[in-house]
């Protein structure tokens, strides 16, 4: 199945010159949906992931149903003050000023294989900031997985020596 034929392509959103990639319409198709499910799971399978974590919130659309279907755990990425427990936190740069993420700072057990999923991979800030998080846990992280890579922005080469899969390259 060609995925591509599910993601929509809007141009000048949400500012003039970018092309959005919206994946919305996979995720509204069962069968493809379900198609882009499959394919993270055989890579969770084998890359032998223990739990998945998801940055918010399209990390969560993507990973959770991964999770379920190999009957492992789910572990969310959030921004600051929308989880209840202890967190460890780590702060990354953007373009234009900063963001910070959060994890429980239970969610990762030591020596734990994590893969980490999301919707897209542009730049690699968030992805970056989540493989330290699952890091300070002592995870470790086996792959990182997209859904879409944007090449061009070169996020890949935040992610020396893991191994990172895509579904789907623009």
């Amino acid at each position: 199945m060609d995925l591509k034929q599910y993601i929509a392509t809007i141009p000048d959103f949400p500012q003039e010159g970018i092309l959005f990639r919206d994946i919305t319409p996979l995720m509204a198709d069962g069968k493809a949906f379900r198609e882009a499910t499959e394919r993270f799971v055989a890579f969770a399978k084998e890359v032998d992931a223990e739990v998945i974590v998801g940055p918010e919130s399209r990390g969560f659309i993507f990973g959770c149903p991964v999770a379920t279907e190999l009957g492992i755990g789910f572990i969310p990425v959030r921004k600051p003050g929308k989880l209840p427990r202890e967190t460890v936190s780590f702060e990354y740069d953007l373009e234009y000023g900063s963001n910070e993420l959060h994890v429980h700072k239970d969610g990762i057990k030591p020596g734990q294989k994590v893969l980490i999923i999301d919707d897209l991979l542009a730049t690699g800030g968030t992805i970056e900031a989540s493989v330290n998080l699952v890091r300070q846990l002592g995870g470790e992280v086996v792959g990182c997985a997209f859904l879409i890579e944007l090449a061009d922005l070169n996020g890949r080469e935040k992610l020396k020596g893991i191994d990172v899969f895509t579904i789907m390259q623009y």
